[in-house]
């Protein structure tokens, strides 16, 4: 099998990115109004920044991050917890004919992106970026 014809290679299909997306809606709003019945997850602040689905819809990987970034192995220990919970509720909003099955990592983007922008303030990196005046 050629390369480019993995799923790995392949970018996500209008299906996955609608269904991750109303996953991420759904966890969201169970979380933010606290649905499920655990103290320890109702009382964290839980972003859910994005959720990436298989291309079968088989398993729905959500990127969360807890309020403050402090806390991460708490939060993805109580998503875990409750995880068949969080996917009975993910089956009735989707009705999908199989409710992808939920994994939980800790969302990463923001930590990139401060690294990325403290990347372009350093002095040598500005220095390459700017060029001499061109004379046209």
């Amino acid at each position: 099998m050629a390369k480019n014809s993995s799923p790995e290679g392949r970018a996500p299909s209008t299906r996955q990115l609608r269904v991750g997306e109303l996953i991420r809606r759904t966890l969201s709003d169970a979380l933010q109004r606290g649905d499920i019945h655990d103290p320890d997850l109702n009382r964290m602040s839980i972003t859910v920044g994005e959720v990436r689905v298989t291309p079968d819809l088989q398993i729905a990987t959500c990127f969360v991050l807890p309020l403050g970034g402090k806390g991460g192995d708490e939060a993805i220990a109580a998503l875990k917890r409750n995880k068949y919970e969080l996917r009975r509720l993910v089956g009735k909003v989707t009705k999908l004919k199989m409710t992808p099955d939920l994994r939980f990592l800790i969302d990463k983007t923001y930590d990139q992106m401060d690294a990325t922008a403290a990347m372009f303030a350093d002095a040598r990196v500005q220095a390459d970026l700017i060029k001499p005046d061109d004379t046209e």
